[in-house]
């Protein structure tokens, strides 16, 4: 099996996380394929995204706990800004810090509680696009499909030159282009040539390798199975299809090209009708966070409404299953956190809190200590009355100096130099 590296997506970012989704969409291929006899991309792009937010679970367990545990702590951080509302000075705004992350940490919520699964899910939605746009790259099972039709073709007298022209008259877009620097990459250009042909194109291949139309004709049904979800082909976007019914006269398929990005549009407003009430997290209608959380709810479903019907059906596919796999884990959230028992969690976090303090607090008095050792050498000042008694006992005990003792000598310089001094 031959090695696909050139039609990959090359970035360091997401073309290792579209390479791992690629060997995922594999594994499921050969499962359907080897216990169920199913060979459907389509398929695999639903359970591909079961998967995916079955693993994610977690993460927007915590998101929602976090809407959660956000209202209920949104009146004290709403106090502590009216506190500080017109001061403006350094102190203040680092005392307002202060206090706004201690309340924070009573609930045991993180500013990044919302943000994670957004983190994680945006990644994983731009690698599956490189995918879905070109399957053969990525699944090695449909580049197979593909390979004896390839090698017939490049065994042609002249098929640079016929690939060329056809590449220009068969309606390909995308940017694809022909690369003949190898065995290798020629054949790998020239798969996704043909993963990329509208329903005539495969018509127009057939007049242009005249001597291979029951392979080609092979491969045709075979792809045809292979991306077909309700009669539509996922490797075109809906506008492409829209077109093509439009010129054949075929207006189920219009209609199915028109009802994947309603769909889309649909199960996202669904999604977000069923989420918690985000605006009261964010701090009421007049807070900043709480309009741009409403702009973007109602900008999202529209968003998802254009950029399907100009991207692959794949990807639409894989946009509506995550939208109704997350309204079904809501619906679930929802019921269970209507009985969430806040009180004990928050009990729970002021106790982490607490300890968190004491060990503070002990490393705190720990340095403190260690202060005090270090400075117990430096003599203590005293005052006048102190330094004059000291002066008078130390004069007495060297008046009682014996004789050839060093207090004696001692004493003997100190009349010297006073009878000098004189």
């Amino acid at each position: 099996m031959t090695e696909i590296i050139l039609t990959q997506y090359p970035g360091k970012i997401l073309g290792p996380i579209a390479k791992l989704i690629g060997y995922i969409m594999n594994g499921l291929y050969v499962f359907l394929n080897d216990v169920f006899g199913i060979q459907n991309i389509a398929l695999c792009i639903i359970l591909f995204t079961v998967i995916i937010y079955i693993l994610m679970f977690p993460l927007t367990y915590k998101q929602q706990k976090f809407s959660r545990l956000s209202q209920e702590m949104q009146p004290e951080i709403n106090a502590i800004r009216e506190k500080y509302k017109n001061k403006k000075d350094q102190v203040s705004i680092q005392k307002m810090n202060e206090e706004t992350q201690m309340v924070y940490q009573k609930y045991g919520v993180s500013t990044m509680g919302s943000c994670a699964q957004l983190l994680i899910n945006f990644p994983i939605l731009l690698a599956m696009y490189r995918v879905v746009g070109n399957i053969p790259a990525y699944v090695s099972s449909v580049k197979d499909v593909y390979t004896p039709l390839v090698e017939k073709i490049m065994s042609v007298d002249g098929y640079q030159g016929i690939m060329k022209s056809f590449l220009k008259e068969s309606g390909v877009s995308g940017g694809i282009k022909l690369d003949f620097e190898n065995a290798t990459t020629t054949m790998n250009s020239i798969i996704d040539v043909l993963y990329a042909l509208p329903s005539h194109g495969w018509e127009l291949l057939k007049e242009n390798f005249a001597g291979l139309t029951d392979i080609i004709g092979s491969v045709e049904s075979s792809m045809s199975h292979l991306n077909n979800f309700f009669g539509i082909n996922i490797a075109n976007s809906p506008v492409n299809l829209i077109t093509t019914g439009w010129g054949d006269k075929d207006f189920v398929l219009i209609i199915g090209a028109i009802l994947i990005p309603l769909f889309s549009y649909g199960s996202q407003v669904l999604n977000i009708k069923l989420m918690p009430n985000m605006a009261n997290a964010a701090g009421g209608d007049n807070d900043a966070m709480a309009k741009q959380m409403k702009t973007m709810n109602t900008l999202m479903p529209l968003f998802s409404l254009f950029m399907v019907f100009s991207l692959p059906v794949g990807l639409g596919i894989y946009w509506i299953a995550g939208s109704v796999i997350r309204s079904i884990q809501q619906l679930i959230l929802n019921k269970y956190m209507k009985d969430l028992d806040l009180e004990s969690i928050i009990e729970k976090n002021k106790e982490k809190v607490k300890k968190k303090k004491e060990k503070q607090g002990i490393r705190e008095n720990q340095i403190a200590n260690a202060a005090r050792i270090n400075t117990r050498k430096i003599a203590e000042p005293v005052n006048t009355a102190e330094k004059e008694e000291k002066i008078r006992k130390t004069e007495e005990y060297a008046k009682m100096a014996k004789k050839g003792s060093l207090l004696e000598k001692a004493n003997m310089v100190k009349e010297f130099n006073e009878r000098n001094n004189k």
